[in-house]
């Protein structure tokens, strides 16, 4: 069955360019200070999205429109700065979160704010969308 819900989630990647491995997050969980998103896993989602505003990028190695959108979510993570989290979660790491909120396509960005999912954005996604959405829930 998990290995349907991947290829469902390969059948829908569309779009894309070139994105590098995910940065890891620093030992605080904080956004780093170079601009970078912080790195999930299904231990840590819950914990690190509890609070305040949180940007997810649910995206997969291997989709070219999730490396594509790797860059932009870089790039929103040092416009925010430390206002809000900007986080990655690899679907093909955390499976049990993907599921839990219900990915079936990627990149699927979703914004959350105390826990809650507020909004979702599929396929890629430019920055000034998403930097405008994370300040209207400051």
């Amino acid at each position: 069955m998990l290995l349907m819900a991947c290829a469902a989630v390969s059948a829908v990647c569309y779009l894309g360019c070139s994105r590098g491995a995910p940065e890891a997050a620093d030992e605080t969980g904080a956004v780093a200070s170079s601009g970078k998103a912080i790195e999930l896993n299904d231990m840590d989602f819950k914990a690190q999205t509890a609070q305040g505003v949180v940007l997810v990028d649910f995206w997969a190695p291997w989709c070219p429109p999730c490396r594509a959108q790797g860059p932009i979510i870089d790039r929103v993570a040092g416009e925010i700065g430390d206002k809000a989290k900007v986080a990655k979660l690899n679907v093909d790491n955390a499976r049990e979160t993907a599921q839990a909120f219900k990915v079936s396509g990627i990149p699927t960005l979703v914004l959350m704010k105390d826990g809650k999912e507020v909004k979702r954005f599929t396929g890629l996604t430019k920055a000034d969308v998403l930097v405008k959405a994370i300040n209207e829930l400051l």
